[in-house]
């Protein structure tokens, strides 16, 4: 009788060691942007301006618009892959006995903005006028097809169910 409370005692003292001793894992990405100081907005969210770093719980796709005044605004996505030891089972091993910081970063680097040329948005918008006109003489308006006396019955048996 003393060695079974011996070893039930034993075995919550290791399980209360192993729940203390626990570690835990944060997660943080940062985003630069060459030149700094862009808005960034992640899965719609705005979350600062570059460089910014933020704590994130999930791997996978992640929307990123990034915006500054004289700089093309530039609108991805990127995926966030998970470590094989962050995958079931090595997940639940490797929590329960470290501490860890999973880093990542994103770099970018947005164009700048090119000034258009009024005579160039001239030009375009010519060309697509053209391009969007139809000359009426021109159009054909499309052909009646006469309906066979086949197609007039299945159209009546569709309508009288």
């Amino acid at each position: 009788m003393p060695v079974r409370k011996l070893s039930v005692l034993t075995l919550t003292a290791c399980c209360a060691a192993m729940w203390l001793c626990g570690g835990c894992v944060e997660r943080k990405l940062t985003i630069v942007t060459e030149p700094e100081g862009a808005l960034v907005t992640l899965n719609d969210e705005e979350i600062g301006t570059s460089p910014v770093t933020v704590g994130f719980e999930w791997y996978g796709d992640y929307n990123v618009r990034l915006s500054k005044d004289g700089f093309q605004p530039l609108v991805t996505h990127r995926n966030l892959k998970r470590p094989m030891r962050d995958k079931f089972p090595f997940d639940f091993l490797d929590d329960m006995f470290c501490t860890r910081i999973d880093a990542y970063t994103w770099n970018f680097k947005l164009d700048p903005h090119e000034a258009i040329q009024k005579e160039d948005l001239i030009d375009k918008a010519v060309a697509l006028r053209k391009e969007a006109l139809v000359d009426p003489n021109k159009f054909v308006p499309p052909q009646k097809v006469k309906a066979t006396k086949k197609h007039k019955a299945a159209t009546k048996t569709k309508s009288s169910k």
